[in-house]
């Protein structure tokens, strides 16, 4: 156990409250997959970390850091299990949920995750989730002060030592009069971080794992290429008062770190177009332990993505989610999937992951750009089928220059006669989507029920 990571006392399974259920969770039938959601609250003291004396956070992300004071804490985590300890395949893939929204935002709801048998764990780890931000919180203290309002957080200097904390109590070590696991057994924690999440989670991979050896893999989704520092004290990331373009304090849409290359556990990145272009500068090559996806034709956000967390976000909010028009029509979701696949098997000693080709880039002045087909399409990259066989020019390219529909991208879908004169009629195109669907299933970066489900959205595409 590393120097600073402590073990906190857990208690639960957290129940009651003003609304009577644990704030975001999945809206699927877990009981229909076999599955069960329980909370827990986490207390106890964390440290927070410093860089030691003489080192920087250098362009090679190999930081040292050093632990040097501690504070009191109380969080939750939210574990979605098998029912079924038989059911269970080991691995567990712990959260480090985005708090940008000023809200607690995780997953869960992965068909990888409730088909083949992964455990769940969305970790509160930043202080924002908890107290969110003015002038109208959305924290969980604020949304239900009943079931909350005992959480605190010292601040998100100590946010690494809480996550390490939390893989401890969920992990195969894990010791306590209450297992937030129930009794299942657990050989393998995997630590995900999507967007903001990333940049703290690819901190921790550069400057704590070497300390703490908590986690046995890494997974960064959407990640911009930039850490974040170890003391931002009380700054957060608040994507409204963010601008668009140039450099932000705590992160930016240009990449400024590698990850280490020295590191005794896997580490997978997967990219859209727009977090491609972030990191061009800090592109690093594939390793026995390294591995970066990138995505043509894909941004940070999609509306399919949108439209799965509106439901959630009306459930627990109570009023409609505003979704943005035009918005890029590719979803990444499918293949994070197919990353978790292929990682649960490289953190239990099997084959990496497939290497794939990058998304091409011509240099021009003073920043990359993305390489185009006649129909303003990314070449190059991981190439979904509705990339492949397109029926629209979706990409990075922003419909306005505000930081939300930078995240957004765009999607501009062809004419009809251009539909025609591309595929003659729609048969035609599934068949030629099918065949692309295929050969991404084949390459490992679709999953066979995610081909299906593709091909059979292809086949509703309405044509004139």
């Amino acid at each position: 156990m590393g120097e600073a990571t402590l073990r906190p006392v857990v208690s639960g399974p957290v129940t009651g409250g003003r609304h009577g259920w644990p704030f975001g969770g999945p809206l699927l039938d877990l009981d229909g997959y076999g599955y069960q959601q329980d909370e827990f609250f986490l207390e106890g003291t964390a440290s927070r970390y410093r860089l030691a004396p003489g080192s920087e956070l250098s362009r090679d992300g190999k930081w040292q850091a050093e632990p040097v004071e501690t504070a009191p804490y109380k969080t939750r985590i939210l574990v979605i299990r098998p029912s079924d300890p038989s059911q269970v395949n080991g691995t567990v893939m712990v959260s480090w949920n985005n708090v940008s929204a000023g809200y607690d935002l995780f997953g869960g709801d992965s068909l990888e995750l409730l088909e083949n048998g992964w455990a769940f764990v969305g970790v509160t780890t930043q202080r924002v989730a908890i107290d969110g931000l003015p002038p109208t919180p959305m924290g969980l203290a604020a949304w239900d002060p009943e079931r909350y309002g005992s959480l605190s957080h010292p601040g998100d200097d100590y946010s690494f030592d809480i996550f390490s904390q939390a893989g401890r109590a969920i992990g195969p070590d894990r010791a306590g009069d209450i297992d937030p696991m129930g009794g299942l057994a657990v050989r393998k924690v995997i630590a995900q971080g999507g967007s903001q999440s990333a940049g703290r989670l690819a901190t921790y991979v550069n400057a704590v794992h070497p300390l703490a050896q908590v986690y046995d893999g890494y997974l960064l989704t959407i990640y911009f290429g930039t850490g974040s520092a170890l003391e931002v004290g009380d700054f957060v990331v608040n994507l409204a008062s963010l601008p668009a373009s140039g450099e932000r304090r705590g992160g930016g849409l240009r990449g400024t770190n590698l990850i280490r290359d020295d590191l005794d556990v896997p580490v997978m990145v997967v990219n859209s177009e727009l977090e491609a272009i972030a990191c061009h500068s800090v592109r690093q090559p594939d390793t026995d332990r390294f591995r970066t996806w990138e995505v043509a034709g894909t941004c940070h956000v999609s509306s399919q993505s949108m439209r799965a967390r509106a439901p959630k976000f009306e459930r627990d909010f109570g009023t409609e989610m505003v979704l943005n028009p035009g918005v890029n029509a590719v979803p990444m979701m499918p293949v994070f999937d197919a990353a978790m696949h292929h990682l649960r098997t490289w953190v239990d000693g099997g084959a990496p992951p497939p290497v794939q080709p990058r998304i091409d880039f011509a240099e021009s002045g003073d920043a990359p750009e993305v390489v185009r087909d006649e129909h303003g399409i990314a070449t190059g990259g991981i190439r979904l089928p509705q990339v492949e066989v397109p029926i629209a020019q979706n990409s990075a390219k922003p419909l306005a220059d505000d930081i939300y529909s930078v995240l957004g991208g765009s999607s501009h879908p062809f004419s009809d006669d251009k539909l025609r004169s591309l595929y003659g009629d729609p048969a035609s195109y599934v068949a030629r989507f099918e065949e692309a669907a295929r050969a991404a299933e084949k390459a490992g970066v679709l999953l066979p029920r995610d081909v299906e489900a593709l091909v059979e959205e292809a086949r509703t595409t309405e044509w004139r």
